[in-house]
């Protein structure tokens, strides 16, 4: 009997200006228990060879599918799989899920998954060819938001860039899930081989992050889809507000590994215009945080940020981090119907990447 367990961390996306490009994984971590009975050949009793179980957030919901031809994280396994000539998961195989990311709340909990995914389908498989960049191309055609994926897979404060493609690899910069698996992924199983990624689709790069520096993550207990926070967003920008974010962006990094922290300069470095502005309407409260809370009114306080797509914000600080989510919080209920707004609060620190345990 083969075991072992994978561990995904949480990821924040964009950091304030890094709007789809920035991204931060946290010390929450998603975790796949897998066994696989390699010595029983032959199909075993449960679809695609895999029994699912679940424990964690969401568990009973509709958005947590215990079909592996539903659930997103088997799925990308299945699609690493196929790509590899493997129709299925070996006989025998058993994934446990605990996931304690919440979910819809602009922590990564999908890209996480998707992280997951494609680390069960290298194991499951016996892929150990793929290594860390190779298993980023395989992400990133089922994701194609580099940001929480790749600091969910290669851990830390880090920077993500996608490449120009080939003409000839254009027609398969995504790959839809339907066409790996057959409905509710809304395709039909051809039993052909999906198309592999191209090489080289996106890269990263890892910035220092001062040890100084905790995220103090306040979670509100609503969810904001990340397509309707897309939706908000302006085709266009003035110039202006570009110029702006490419001020701070090119401050952030150097701005957040610097020991001790520069507190005014990293809370310079932290706005935006280019995505918090519009996502007010989703969020209500949130230009009052940005504006309410500075290094001079609140110690220890260092910057803070719309994480993801939200409702979860991000403030970074060294110290008195109980004050910092009790006044965010109470601004976010200020602006909420009846003063009511239920929400938890964690201090969180730079996570390492995904890797497998034996």
């Amino acid at each position: 009997m083969e075991s072992f367990v994978i561990k995904t961390p949480c990821s924040s996306a964009n950091i304030g200006p890094g709007f789809d490009v920035i991204g931060l994984a946290l010390s929450v971590y998603l975790e796949l228990h897998v066994t696989i009975d390699r010595s029983k050949g032959g199909a075993s009793g449960h679809p695609l060879n895999c029994r699912l179980t679940y424990e964690g957030q969401g568990r009973g919901s509709d958005d947590i599918s215990l079909d592996p031809q539903s659930n997103l994280i088997t799925r990308v396994a299945l699609y690493v799989l196929r790509c590899h000539d493997q129709r299925a998961f070996p006989p025998e195989t058993h994934v446990h899920i605990k996931n304690p990311i919440p979910l819809g709340r602009g922590l990564g909990s999908s890209g996480a998954a998707v992280v997951a995914g494609v680390l069960l389908g290298k194991e499951a498989g016996g892929l150990h060819h793929l290594d860390l960049d190779r298993l980023f191309d395989y992400c990133l055609m089922i994701e194609r938001h580099p940001d929480n994926v790749g600091a969910a897979l290669f851990g830390g404060f880090v920077g993500t860039y996608l490449m120009p493609l080939r003409p000839e690899d254009l027609a398969r910069t995504e790959i839809p899930l339907s066409e790996v698996l057959p409905s509710p992924a809304g395709g039909v199983d051809t039993g052909e081989k999906p198309p592999t990624p191209p090489r080289g689709i996106g890269h990263h790069i890892r910035f220092r992050w001062a040890e100084e520096i905790k995220a103090v993550a306040i979670i509100p207990d609503f969810v904001v889809p990340t397509h309707e926070a897309r939706a908000v967003l302006p085709d266009k920008y003035a110039r202006q507000d570009v110029t702006f974010n490419l001020q701070r962006i090119a401050l952030l990094p150097v701005a957040l590994g610097q020991s001790p922290p520069n507190p005014e300069l990293i809370h310079l470095a932290m706005q935006d215009k280019i995505h918090q502005p519009y996502r007010q309407v989703l969020i209500p409260g949130l230009t009052e945080v940005v504006e309410s809370i500075s290094p001079k009114s609140q110690p220890g306080f260092l910057g803070v940020c719309l994480s993801g797509a939200g409702p979860t914000i991000l403030a970074l600080a060294t110290s008195h981090f109980e004050e910092i989510a009790s006044r965010i919080i109470d601004t976010l209920r200020q602006h909420n119907e009846n003063n009511e707004l239920a929400c938890e609060w964690k201090v969180l620190e730079p996570a390492e990447g995904s890797h497998v345990v034996r």
